[in-house]
């Protein structure tokens, strides 16, 4: 089949967004959602970072790989509207599991998501792929990563940061005086560095058939190689960073791009929050850059109202909200509301809550639609591990999964 739009240069480097996981390490923020769907700051998604960063950067074809829990996120994505990714020709594709390839059925690890685009993706007429995880928070303008990716040659290019925390929770990178990576090592015993990638990368397509191709075929001798008969093609292939990265590390031609801003995972539930608490002192993900807006689904909610008993010091209220109560150092999402007698401390609720009078919240995540009791809940010295998740009694109702009713929508 001929390329659809073999004449336009924006068919040539496609963004594919991996949006499908379970994400475990966020539970129970993803009992009911997906990760990228879980909201950030209030009035925002995860995803929105990934999608803001690829339409700051000129990228006009992005593809988001779903599975697990979808609903929330399709109505967040709206068509890719609210980043002017609904166009005719080029912008926003959904891609569900499918069946009808070998290589196709519910993914078996990221990398096995990513062996069952690469059929799709040379169709398209596409050279190069950037491929980005859902749950980073970061501002990084991708064209002069792409142009040092053209110009190096490079098959891999590998988005790399410094860090000062546990390094083995990430992949480990060792390059060369030339910024040729010579090692990945994906979540080590101990590493060798604290240079890490930020789960950004950017690979030529050819290249990365020729490798998934080779581990399909190579001896077993990596990890996760046990295969049912019945398990679809490249299931083997597990987590891209144990397989099909070092692999492209190994042919010599990847190089690091090296990014000296703001990075955090944001995949457990200490570093939510620790994000957040971030963002409160000025130290995290800036949200007040005019030039460089972070780009939302945003819904029509009346303004924040501040009670004349209310107290609030160093936090942020989204709109929606209603406090006349007392709020230090937290995040007050959209509907959600504290009756006079009620205090909120170092915590972060994220919508459609009521903090009854009584209740004093200190170290706490409050899902949407959470029942809030009107007693002392959470920890007075935070840490990891102490950090106190409420939910929605009834968020496992049946029929969740395809209907949303698991949350309470934001608007």
């Amino acid at each position: 089949m001929a390329d659809p739009f073999p004449d336009d240069p924006r068919s040539q480097t496609v963004a594919l967004v991996l949006a499908g996981g379970r994400g475990s390490r966020l539970a129970p923020l993803t009992d009911a959602r997906s990760k990228p769907a879980v909201p950030f700051a209030g009035q925002y998604r995860l995803i929105d970072v990934a999608l803001t960063t690829l339409a700051h950067s000129g990228v006009h074809d992005v593809w988001v790989v779903e599975q697990y829990r979808p609903f929330t996120l399709n109505q967040h994505l709206a068509g890719g509207r609210p980043w002017d990714l609904d166009g005719t020709r080029h912008g926003l594709r959904l891609l569900p599991p499918a069946q009808g390839r070998d290589e196709e059925g519910f993914a078996r690890g990221n990398g096995h998501a990513l062996h069952q685009q690469l059929a799709p993706l040379r169709q398209f007429g596409a050279g190069t792929v950037i491929i980005m995880s859902a749950d980073h928070l970061y501002r990084i303008d991708l064209r002069p990563v792409l142009a040092q990716h053209r110009e190096r040659g490079s098959e891999l290019t590998v988005v790399t940061t410094q860090v000062d925390e546990d390094a083995s929770r990430f992949g480990v990178v060792q390059t060369d005086a030339d910024g040729r990576v010579t090692d990945y090592d994906y979540k080590p015993d101990a590493p060798a560095t604290d240079v890490v990638a930020t789960e950004i990368f950017v690979a030529d397509i050819e290249a990365l058939t020729e490798v998934t191709q080779s581990l399909l075929t190579a001896p077993a001798d990596r990890p996760g190689e046990t295969v049912d008969d019945d398990d679809p093609v490249g299931a083997e292939l597990g987590d891209y960073g144990e397989t099909i990265i070092p692999a492209l590390v190994r042919r010599g031609r990847a190089h690091e791009y090296r990014h000296r801003g703001y990075w955090k995972d944001v995949g457990t539930i200490d570093a939510y929050y620790q994000a957040h608490m971030q963002l409160l002192r000025g130290e995290g993900l800036d949200l007040t850059d005019e030039r460089w807006p972070l780009l939302s689904n945003f819904r029509a909610v009346p303004p924040a109202m501040i009670d004349a008993r209310a107290e609030v010091r160093g936090s942020l209220v989204c709109p929606g909200a209603r406090v006349a109560g007392r709020v230090e150092e937290s995040v007050i999402g959209p509907r959600v509301v504290v009756e006079p007698g009620a205090s909120v401390r170092r915590s972060v609720l994220l919508g459609s809550a009521t903090v009854p009078a009584g209740a004093h919240l200190d170290a706490v995540v409050a899902d949407v639609g959470a029942e809030i009791p009107a007693e002392r809940t959470g920890e007075s010295k935070p840490g990891p591990g102490n950090i106190t998740v409420l939910v929605p009694a009834d968020r496992d109702a049946p029929g969740d999964e395809t209907t949303g009713a698991g949350e309470v929508p934001l608007d």
